[in-house]
């Protein structure tokens, strides 16, 4: 079933003193609402999105009530635009979306609010998806700090530090006047503790207690000459405001050690993984206490270069974790060491990588070889060499045995996903008549992204969210031939129907568009749009793509079944082919499968439970008919479809077979019938709770199968 939050809803309303146990996302939701925030938007995304979900289940029942407005907003950019409200009026508002990607779509508005600066506390929580877990651009929010000088936290990982660390922002932008990011990496949003919470805080400004009159001020409107001093502002008055707010309340953490004549600068968010591989080389206990001087930077811009100065006075060797290039703290320190004349020794990325997520296993060896170029004088280097060999001596054992490459597992579509089909449409009309089919195919971010990967192998570029039409824009013309371009609805309501339909309108392009309408944005976790009929709030909403398209004076459009897939081929044969020129649209209509059984299942259980006669379609593979020749597969890749020994001795092929989880979306036969292949597959209802016409039928059935075998 669908994963439900109302525990989590439950905890959001929880007084001071009570436990909240969870997850940091959810920390930081319930620390929003003890800041006293007046509005929360955002954008869903990985790792993030839990916070929207949660925020949009206690809509009702608890942020009404408070007067707190909560919107999912339509893209990043909108989710950074609500941050205006703060630049005219004293009220908290806070954003989310999932970085980077979120952050370059955001980054419009947000200089924006930077070069005008806010009266209210403004925070931005950003999803860090970087590293071994994620699913986009390796690039790092730091860089988007620097550039609007937006002050920057990375706390340590635990639930107390994040909800202090949310009313730090909140704090930290009002003394600044700035908007303040708070970046979350992903295992820190889904680890688990506890928190203990505070009252929540009815909002000074919000819905229950409206502002009584607008604020107008020129000087914060973003136009020359205003401009000019907005950004002398930035320098002379709020970063050094926000350097001073970090020092005095202590945002970053000294932890002093016997060994003076070394130290570790880290980043917040790497506290866990650091203090975990000094332990493990015996260089600290479990509660993170150690002879090496630490300094914990939760507050990553603006650096305060008084801490970092006093940090690397006297010491000899200095080690920085930082994360991502460019390496920018351990440029600062080099260049502070330099200006101040010190003779401290810098390491960092030499001694860890230039590139990638700090894994646990990647920092202990850095950490191993800074303390050997050390020298320590509470433990010998022996001691330490041979702890660290114990860790990894394994490794070796692992090798021998891994004598060839692990398979790759490459992300799929879940079984009956409406879009699996579309993508064997293309396939088949590519191999069966390439003049027409075989054409360049612009793909787009989304589930249907996995259509770049086997056994469909089908999308050239992937170049944004909702921008697949708009990068075929400079192929279209140079191919010779009609191209197509993806889109799934998420997509298509966040940036296609601007930069991709109104671009290639506006452009007078000659090609094709396929928007995957599954009712949802899926890539994110089933998030409400407007193809969903209603909103976060649970509010109808009456918004078409086919009426979106016409409004932009698209004529050209078809909406088709995804899983009648001759039909699909038909019609995108049709708009690859048609003399009618300018875009033409395919809308491939069909709900999301995930959602549909997580809806489906519970109701046909409850009515098989309650003795009602429920019929469910199946699909198989006749034995006796295969023929092991596994185009089914090459062309669909269902993951209900896999391998069963041949049953015929004189057959040495595998045989396709469809195990229970098949959803009954009958894909596999479609494609078998479209792609002219073997007719092993069949159709079956099982029936619970038949009635006696049924049981009947099925004995007689079952009778005539027998009398047939036998005769065989």
């Amino acid at each position: 079933m669908e994963r439900s939050f109302a525990e989590d809803v439950k905890q959001l309303g929880y007084g001071a003193g009570q436990v909240l146990r969870g997850e940091g996302i959810l920390a930081i939701t319930k620390a929003l609402l003890q800041s006293g925030v007046s509005y929360v938007g955002g954008y869903p995304g990985a790792p993030v999105s839990h916070l929207l979900d949660v925020m949009a289940d206690a809509n009702a029942p608890l942020l009404e009530p408070m007067g707190i407005y909560f919107e999912m907003s339509g893209s990043e950019a909108a989710a950074a635009a609500l941050l205006g409200a703060s630049i005219n009026y004293p009220m908290r508002g806070a954003a989310t979306w999932k970085s980077v990607v979120g952050t370059n779509v955001a980054s419009d508005a947000l200089s924006h609010v930077a070069s005008a600066g806010v009266l209210g506390g403004a925070l931005v929580v950003i999803g860090e998806d970087y590293g071994e877990g994620a699913s986009i651009l390796q690039e790092r929010t730091h860089s988007a700090a620097l550039k609007s000088s937006i002050p920057l936290l990375d706390p340590r990982n635990s639930l107390q530090a994040f909800a202090r660390f949310v009313e730090e922002g909140f704090g930290l932008s009002e003394a600044c006047n700035e908007p303040v990011f708070f970046s979350i990496r992903i295992r820190a949003c889904h680890m688990r503790g506890t928190l203990v919470c505070k009252d929540n805080v009815r909002p000074r400004i919000g819905m229950r207690s409206p502002l009584a009159a607008p604020s107008f001020s020129l000087e914060r409107i973003n136009l020359p000459p205003f401009t000019y001093a907005m950004e002398a502002q930035k320098f002379e008055h709020r970063l050094p405001a926000a350097r001073r707010y970090i020092r005095e309340h202590g945002l970053n953490e000294h932890h002093r050690g016997e060994e003076e004549h070394l130290g570790v600068v880290m980043q917040g968010g790497l506290w866990n993984t650091t203090v975990r591989g000094l332990h493990l080389l015996g260089l600290a206990d479990v509660y993170g206490k150690t002879p090496v001087p630490l300094l914990v930077l939760n507050a990553l811009h603006p650096l305060v270069p008084e801490e970092l100065v006093g940090f690397m006075r006297g010491k000899r060797l200095l080690l920085v974790v930082e994360e991502g290039m460019p390496n920018y703290i351990e440029r600062e320190l080099k260049a502070l060491a330099h200006e101040e004349k010190l003779d401290v020794e810098i390491h960092g990325k030499d001694l860890l990588s230039p590139h990638g997520e700090y894994v646990p296993h990647l920092v202990t060896g850095g950490l191993r070889r800074f303390v050997g170029l050390a020298g320590l004088r509470c433990q010998a280097g022996e001691a330490i060499e041979e702890r660290y060999r114990a860790l990894v001596d394994h490794r070796e054992k692992v090798g021998a045995v891994l004598t060839r490459p692990v398979a790759k597992r490459p992300p799929s579509f879940c079984t009956g996903c409406p879009e699996r089909p579309v993508f064997s449409a293309m396939k088949i009309l590519r191999s069966k008549e390439p003049g027409v089919g075989d054409t360049h195919v612009a793909a787009d971010i989304g589930c249907h992204t996995f259509s770049t990967q086997a056994p469909f192998n089908v999308g050239n570029s992937v170049l944004g969210y909702g921008m697949g039409l708009a990068s075929s824009s400079a192929v279209a013309p140079m191919f010779g031939k009609r191209v197509i371009s993806v889109m799934g609805d998420g997509g298509f309501w966040h940036n296609g129907l601007t930069n991709g339909v109104a671009n290639a309108m506006y452009n007078k392009q000659d090609s094709v568009l396929v928007i995957l309408d599954n009712f949802y944005t899926s890539a994110t976790g089933q998030h409400p749009n407007p193809s969903t009929g209603t909103n976060a709030r649970r509010e109808p909403v009456a918004m078409t793509i086919p009426d979106a398209l016409r409004g932009l004076g698209v004529r050209w459009i078809r909406t088709v079944n995804p899983y009648r897939i001759a039909d699909f081929i038909g019609t995108l044969r049709e708009a690859l082919t048609t003399p009618t020129r300018g875009l033409k649209v395919i809308i491939a209509k069909g709900e999301c499968m995930l959602e549909r059984q997580r809806r489906e299942r519970p109701r046909l259980r409850a009515r098989a439970a309650a003795g009602a006669r429920v019929v469910q379609p199946r699909f198989g593979v006749d034995p006796d008919v295969c023929t092991g020749d596994h185009s089914c597969m090459r062309l669909n890749g269902c993951p209900s479809l896999t391998l069963r020994e041949n049953p015929d001795p004189l057959k040495d092929d595998p045989i396709a077979h469809v195990d229970d989880t098949c959803v009954g979306c009958g894909v596999c036969g479609e494609v078998a019938h479209a792609a002219v292949l073997c007719p092993s597959f069949y159709e079956v209802r099982t029936i619970t709770n038949p009635g006696r016409w049924q049981r009947l039928l099925g004995r007689v059935r079952a009778s005539v199968i027998r009398r047939l075998a036998a005769a065989t």
